[in-house]
């Protein structure tokens, strides 16, 4: 036991050094991962990690990974999306998978083999895109924003893989083959079927349920239960764990639930993705690349000119210019996350050799620190390669579009509500949460976007983007929820005003100092309204009732607190 607990110890000392080194050179923490699994592997020299079932355990990484990419994509938005997810991102994954698959077969790979290598070859790092565009403030462009959408519809349109790759381990003979494949698809409707029925009978109720006992360790712990217990139930029917993961987030995302089933769900999905990426590190063998050099080098050439080549036409023939369709292109470029766990399956069932899994591995590495490369300087790279006029004539399709701004509602009670009802007469969009699952039925019943969510969790306000909202209105009942809230808003977002509800002046001076723009007391307000309307009785004029009231508040209701000392 001791010694596993060194070995534990090791891992998370190295990691922790390795991860932090990459975040300040700003370089994908996936890739540091990666890393660290390389240095504490059986095949470098130094200290070598071995605990048993660490495979196993790392995996879950995985089925955390597409549980969080299935709350994103649930039926209805699949069906709202069908058009962009069958056309240019599922054409992408379809278009690369026969491309490098028949450059491979041709090369001389059986048929399911070269499948495999086109698949894995066909994915890019959502991870490496966002990062590298925030970083540049490229996000919100027009190439941006459509290079982020195809990458994030390639790991819906790769699930299928997660059915079909285990299978093509199983069978020799194409008779055989096309069976399987037949019956595999016929659990997936299945292991579908059984998820759907569950999500919609049981899940809202059972979140209902736990919401009701205002318990974030209750609630966790059945996110948990829910998410494994699909990926149990896959794997019952010869299917992967991940599938049911991806499966149980899609139900999920249909529900008032969502937001914070992510932020309840990332911390292990972030630890355990990382211990995935880790063990992909420990199969990689510097050894084996001296005889194999040359094959990654053409992998990892193969994977950035495919890509390069498809996406560019792809976008180019729906209308858009021919620069911001090559920097899209460039974007999709990079190797992804989801090839390296398509590797790591296929390995399992051994579908591929390990000779080939390393070269597949080395070419995936190689073309994601290529292709961080090529998209830092995707723009310089698209204007060296565009003619001047094209890029003259595409200049208007590069400025900035943001994403529409949204104010975010904390609290739905009788004054969230209030506001709510405000803000959509003046049809400016929003989004409330609430942590009374009653209040959300209310909110959704009326046909606002409501979810169940604590305003205070860093965790929800990362997950729904809070740095993008245009406006942050904190009404919920709880002081110490508010100061939480500004305590986390200041650190990470001090761009984004913050109005407050106060229950007194006392309180509302200290959400004041806690950085809010405004907090308003209500019982201050509420004397405030009955003495305008007093003097609007004695016929004051209206502007000048307004400049009195105004000054009360300007003055941080300074007339009011000296009365409540002189008392």
């Amino acid at each position: 036991m001791m010694e596993y607990l060194a070995q534990i110890l090791l891992l998370l000392t190295v990691a922790i050094v390795v991860v932090v080194t990459f975040q300040r050179l700003h370089v994908p923490t996936s890739l540091g991962y990666l890393l660290v699994g390389v240095i504490l592997g059986p095949h470098t020299l130094g200290p070598m990690v071995s605990i048993p079932e660490f495979q196993t355990l790392a995996e879950f990484g995985i089925v955390f990974l597409l549980f969080t990419i299935g709350l994103n994509f649930s039926l209805p938005q699949l069906h709202a999306l069908r058009h962009q997810v069958f056309g240019l991102g599922t054409g992408q994954v379809v278009f690369t998978t026969l491309l490098v698959g028949i450059i491979v077969w041709l090369a001389g790979l059986p048929v399911a083999v070269a499948f495999v290598v086109g698949a894995i070859f066909a994915q890019s790092s959502t991870t490496v895109i966002a990062s590298i565009l925030k970083e540049r403030g490229e996000e919100n462009t027009q190439h941006g924003r459509l290079g982020v959408a195809m990458s994030v519809f390639q790991d819906v349109t790769a699930v299928p893989f997660l059915v079909i790759i285990p299978v093509l381990g199983t069978s020799v003979t194409a008779s055989a083959l096309a069976g399987t494949l037949v019956w595999a698809l016929a659990k997936a409707i299945l292991a579908l079927s059984l998820v759907f029925i569950a999500g919609r009978w049981l899940l809202r109720p059972l979140f209902h349920l736990i919401s009701e006992r205002r318990s974030l360790e209750m609630f966790t712990l059945a996110v948990l239960l829910i998410a494994l217990m699909a990926a149990w139930t896959t794997s019952s029917l010869g299917l992967s764990l991940a599938f049911g993961g991806f499966l149980a987030g899609m139900m999920l995302g249909e529900t008032e639930f969502r937001h914070q089933v992510e932020s309840s769900i990332r911390p292990f999905r972030d630890v355990l993705l990382g211990l995935f990426f880790i063990g992909i590190g420990m199969l990689f063998d510097p050894a084996s690349i001296p005889p194999i050099w040359h094959w990654t080098l053409l992998g990892m050439l193969l994977i950035l000119s495919s890509k390069i080549l498809i996406v560019s036409v792809m976008v180019r023939r729906t209308g858009i210019d021919a620069k911001v369709a090559l920097r899209t292109s460039l974007l999709l470029s990079v190797g992804g996350e989801f090839g390296l766990a398509l590797i790591a399956i296929a390995l399992d069932s051994s579908v591929i050799e390990m000779q080939l899994g390393q070269i597949a591995i080395t070419s995936v590495l190689l073309s994601m620190i290529v292709g961080a490369v090529l998209i830092r300087f995707n723009g310089a790279i698209a204007s060296r390669l565009v003619s001047a006029s094209r890029i003259e004539a595409s200049d208007n399709s590069e400025l900035p579009d943001a994403p529409e701004q949204k104010v975010v509602i904390g609290g739905y009670g009788r004054v969230g509500h209030t506001i709510a009802v405000l803000l959509h007469s003046s049809g400016i969009p929003f989004v409330a949460f609430d942590t009374d699952p009653k209040q959300v039925a209310k909110g959704r019943a009326d046909g606002y976007p409501v979810y169940f969510g604590d305003i205070s969790d860093p965790g929800l306000l990362e997950t729904i983007h809070i740095n993008r909202a245009s406006l942050i209105v904190i009404t919920a009942d709880g002081y110490s929820t508010a100061l939480r809230a500004l305590s986390y808003l200041r650190m990470t977002c001090p761009q984004v005003p913050v109005v407050t509800r106060a229950r007194d002046i006392e309180a509302s001076a200290q959400l004041l100092k806690a950085g809010a723009l405004h907090a308003y007391p209500e019982t201050v307000e509420a004397s405030l309204h009955l003495g305008a309307t007093a003097l609007q009785i004695l016929q004051v004029p209206y502007d000048d009732i307004d400049q009195v009231i105004q000054e009360v508040r300007d003055w941080g209701y300074k007339p009011l607190i000296e009365y409540e000392r002189d008392k």
